[in-house]
């Protein structure tokens, strides 16, 4: 347990922020980041250590934010507060009917891809925060993120054809 304790010291600030980026809300921030914790401590075991410890926990902690805000957008369409494009895939999602397709193509977008979008887009990150995040450059973080959209867009499109 003392080593638990030592990982929630560690990263509970780290793990904090990031959900308060998503959410841009301290309370829920804060609940998120008892889950993350919670479901780490429950899950510790199955960290296979392909990343680091920090970027697993903001990932279990990005997934409580998704089923939160899916739950509160059934609730209140108007706390969607993003800025978006007009003809991009943010705003398909914003404006689309049925939001579960597009949740679907974003579950299905292979990696790198998934997790630099989400970062931009619901986590609001910087490209540069998004590059330092993965250690690689800010260019790399801008064309992961063009590729991410364009791959989500036509993904979309196919959906919608059938």
């Amino acid at each position: 347990m003392t080593d638990f304790e030592a990982i929630y010291r560690e990263y509970f600030h780290d793990v904090y922020r990031f959900a308060l980026s998503l959410s841009q809300n301290d309370v829920i921030a804060e609940e998120i980041t008892q889950q993350t914790f919670f479901k780490a401590l429950t899950a510790i075991d199955s960290f296979r250590g392909n990343c680091q410890l920090k970027v697993w926990l903001c990932q279990i902690a990005k997934n409580f934010y998704f089923t939160y805000y899916t739950a509160q957008r059934n609730f209140d369409q108007t706390q969607a507060t993003y800025s978006v494009e007009a003809n991009c895939v943010e705003t398909l999602y914003l404006q689309k009917e049925d939001a579960q397709s597009i949740h679907i193509a974003l579950h299905n977008l292979e990696e790198p891809y998934k997790e630099v979008f989400t970062l931009r887009i619901f986590g609001e990150l910087s490209y540069a925060q998004i590059s330092n995040l993965f250690g690689k450059t800010e260019s790399w973080a801008r064309v992961t993120f063009h590729r991410a959209s364009k791959k989500l867009r036509e993904m979309i499109r196919k959906d919608e054809q059938i």
